[in-house]
């Protein structure tokens, strides 16, 4: 597909995706009347408005980046912080959703993949466009000079859900519009890429997964990360910001805990690299063109979904949204998205350099098998060999 045909649905998925949030912000005013805490109850009410606030203009109390001094100048880097917030979104979202609606269209059998990878994108989009306003929005507080490094990691990790939930509807509308854009493009065959050369690149890939979620991760050495040393003044604690950027999870031993529970948490975690592996084996045999930035954009929307299915049965086995309601269940939904979007895109490249590797093994093989007669090992023909005899 075009550049020019895949650009409608990615802009109007970028403007649907950053509207979607801006609405969810104002919207969380609306929790401040007296009905919503009737209707909802107080508990919920507040815990609603602290999953909302990261994408409204108003300032809230208690929160890091939070106007606590009523001051004009304060307020304003506030107003400033968001709207460079929405208009991130808006310009991280629209080339990625270019990207995959041209290597990736959503049509002959790709509408599902679209439809995640899509899904996945906005996610990282939003997180993105939370990364780069965030010293805006601590400046806004009056603590931009205490503790940076922790303050940037809790503001990175704010707002999540809204996103996730905003990014699905996204998503279905985009690759929606993308189908109909699609049609007139004419044939958009699916790449010709061998089945073992797949599986060696999906496994090359998925390896770079697993050293974040089951080497890094691990309790011990998440714990080195955590207390990493670094030079003291503006930068120190640097612990919490590399968590955030290269832990996808975090496990420990079955100490404490039952052996069957202990396994049933480590299938979750086995779960992501399954589908990590599924999507980068199919992703080669699905877009229009093998490159390297589709194949990082696939594997970064591969580690996102695996992500969000993994916290998904972590919650049914918690139990917690039969104890705390659905609204704290899912407060951990999303998490892991900016190591996501490291580990992916180091994914991606390694998979598809495995890829051509393989691609070039197999095709001197083929050309080896070519030359080459039975019982005539040494690939001479008939006549040569038959005139050397004579």
């Amino acid at each position: 597909m075009t550049y020019r045909r895949a650009a409608i649905p990615a802009l109007i998925g970028g403007l649907l995706l950053t509207a979607l949030l801006w609405w969810a912000g104002a919207s969380s005013e609306a929790l401040r009347l007296p009905g919503s805490q009737s209707v909802l109850g107080f508990e919920q009410t507040a815990e609603l408005a602290r999953r909302l606030a990261p994408w409204t203009y108003a300032p809230a109390s208690g929160g890091t980046g939070d106007a606590t001094v009523v001051d004009g100048s304060y307020l304003s880097l506030r107003t400033t912080a968001m709207q460079i917030r929405f208009c991130a979104v808006l310009a991280f979202f629209v080339p990625g959703a270019l990207l995959l609606a041209r290597r990736l269209p959503p049509v002959q059998g790709r509408m599902p993949a679209t439809l995640l990878a899509l899904w996945a994108w906005g996610i990282v989009a939003g997180v993105l466009a939370v990364t780069v306003s965030a010293p805006w929005l601590i400046a806004s507080g009056g603590r931009g000079s205490y503790r940076i490094l922790p303050q940037l990691a809790s503001v990175i990790a704010s707002g999540r859900q809204p996103l996730v939930a905003a990014a699905l509807v996204t998503a279905v509308v985009t690759a929606l519009i993308a189908r109909i854009t699609a049609k007139g493009a004419g044939n958009l065959p699916r790449a010709d890429v061998p089945a073992r050369p797949a599986r060696q690149a999906a496994t090359a890939g998925t390896a770079v997964i697993a050293f974040s979620l089951l080497v890094l991760s691990y309790e011990s050495v998440a714990a080195a990360i955590q207390t990493a040393p670094a030079p003291a003044g503006l930068l120190d604690e640097p612990g919490d910001l590399l968590r955030q950027w290269l832990l996808l999870g975090a496990w420990a031993g079955p100490a404490g805990v039952p052996f069957t529970t202990w396994l049933l948490y480590r299938a979750a975690d086995l779960v992501v690299l399954a589908l990590v592996w599924w999507g980068l084996r199919r992703l080669p045999g699905l877009l229009t063109r093998v490159t390297v930035p589709a194949m990082a954009a696939g594997a970064v929307s591969a580690t996102v979904i695996g992500l969000l299915v993994s916290q998904s049965l972590r919650i049914a086995l918690d139990g917690t949204g039969r104890q705390y309601g659905l609204l704290y269940a899912f407060g951990n939904l999303g998490n892991g998205v900016p190591a996501a979007l490291i580990w992916g895109v180091a994914a991606g490249v390694v998979a598809t350099l495995t890829l051509r590797v393989a691609l070039r093994r197999e095709g001197a093989a083929g050309e080896r098998a070519a030359g080459q007669t039975p019982g005539d090992p040494q690939g001479v023909t008939g006549p040569a060999a038959r005139g050397g005899e004579s």
